[in-house]
């Protein structure tokens, strides 16, 4: 197996994603510029975060124009695992691989603090390891996290179980007081009807690691490996 990280300009985070699968995982990766037009020989590609193209238009919006989500979004189309985080899930809203859009957040300020998560659905590629209710603690660092989508794509998001994480307290309810940037329904992170495909704004890549504050983010990578292998 052999993961693929891309590089956009102005990108940040893909060296601690590339970290998290060499050097914590052990498994294959490369990076894949952004003006690459091809993800041939990747089983699974990560967008990871940062400030890709800015933040100046709308988060996301130029970047998917680079070369290289034409074939994102080919491999996504033939099932291949994509996984975009932070500035990456914006992108893949914007791509239109991922439903739904990315605001800025209510209070209008960049936050950045450890959150915990509820999983919604051990259903996918990306959370296969975890049950249904367990609780991770990884950091978010954003200033357009607040997820949105009409009524009718979110009622077809809830109704599908399309919701991997939602925002909570340490109890693991779902509060309006977890939720640190507006999101509906405290969405966090979702995956495509096909569940292949994962956004999700916390940086698990930053929680990899019990030096870094907490190591539930590991689990999100191994669920990815763990689908690769008996796939």
């Amino acid at each position: 197996m052999k993961f693929g990280v891309v590089i956009f300009p102005g990108s940040n985070c893909e060296q601690d994603c590339h970290y998290v699968i060499q050097s914590v995982l052990g498994k294959p990766v490369e990076y894949i510029w952004h003006q690459d037009t091809s993800v041939k020989g990747f089983d699974a590609v990560i967008l990871p975060g940062g400030f890709a193209y800015g933040d100046y238009l709308r988060t996301g919006a130029l970047a998917r124009f680079s070369p290289v989500m034409n074939a994102v979004a080919d491999f996504a189309k033939k099932g291949g695992l994509v996984f975009g985080i932070c500035n990456g899930f914006q992108i893949l809203t914007e791509a239109g691989l991922l439903p739904g859009a990315l605001l800025r957040n209510v209070g209008l300020k960049y936050v950045c603090k450890f959150e915990y998560l509820k999983t919604e659905t051990a259903d996918t590629p990306f959370t296969n390891l975890l049950s249904k209710g367990q609780l991770l603690r990884i950091p978010i660092g954003h200033g357009e996290g607040n997820f949105f989508a009409d009524a009718e794509i979110l009622r077809r998001i809830e109704g599908n179980g399309q919701v991997a994480f939602r925002y909570a307290d340490g109890a693991g309810e779902i509060t309006r007081e977890a939720n640190p940037n507006g999101s509906l329904n405290n969405i966090a992170g979702i995956v495509n009807e096909q569940r292949n495909v994962l956004g999700m704004m916390p940086h698990p890549d930053r929680s990899s690691e019990a030096i870094l504050g907490s190591a539930d983010g590991k689990l999100i990578f191994e669920s990815m490996v763990t689908a690769l292998v008996t796939k």
